[in-house]
């Protein structure tokens, strides 16, 4: 298996190498739990030059990595956020649905906002927040099921951008995560 050796906002950690497919591993990336690490990412991103804090009023994470460090991000910042789920929930109310097919997960996912969401966020400038960006494809979900709703998207944010394709420069990221090809 091995590890790579991550070094992000001023911290080190241990990523197990893992095999997503017969070409290809990454290093795992998984926040949960590590309370130093989401605090000391957030805090290098709301420090973070290029993060525009004047012009954001609410944070949007997808569920469910990015979430602990979208809430460490809101306390930093006074500012509020929802979480687009993966899934309808029973509870919800005329949920807005968008499609997202991500390399780190086997089958189509989507992206749901409940109307209460919806209703709070509307017209609104909206910071997008992620722990790992790679392909891009649940960034540019997301950013399609927000512009649906007229929400202006001012920031995009994360804490790894992984060499995995997104090669946009509207992604503000702490640092780049390498990817595995697998030998033959």
């Amino acid at each position: 298996m091995g590890f790579y050796t991550l070094k992000v906002a001023g911290l080190e950690r241990q990523l197990p190498k893992v095999k997503i497919n017969d070409k290809l591993s990454i290093a795992s990336f998984v926040m949960f739990g590590d309370t130093e690490l989401i605090e000391k990412c957030s805090e290098a991103i709301y420090n973070h030059v290029d993060f525009p804090l004047e012009e954001i009023d609410i944070l949007v994470c997808p569920e469910a990595k990015a979430i602990p460090l979208t809430h460490s991000l809101a306390v930093r910042s006074g500012l509020n956020y929802v979480i687009a789920r993966k899934s309808v929930k029973v509870y919800m109310v005329d949920p807005i649905i968008q499609k997202v097919q991500s390399i780190t997960t086997l089958e189509d996912q989507n992206l749901v906002l409940d109307r209460i969401d919806v209703e709070n966020i509307v017209g609104k400038k909206v910071c997008i927040v992620d722990d790992v960006v790679s392909t891009g494809g649940s960034l540019n979900a997301l950013q399609i099921l927000l512009e649906k709703i007229n929400c202006e998207v001012t920031c995009k944010a994360a804490v790894l951008l992984e060499e995995a394709g997104y090669d946009k420069d509207d992604l503000l990221y702490l640092e780049r995560l390498p990817i595995f090809p697998e030998l033959e």
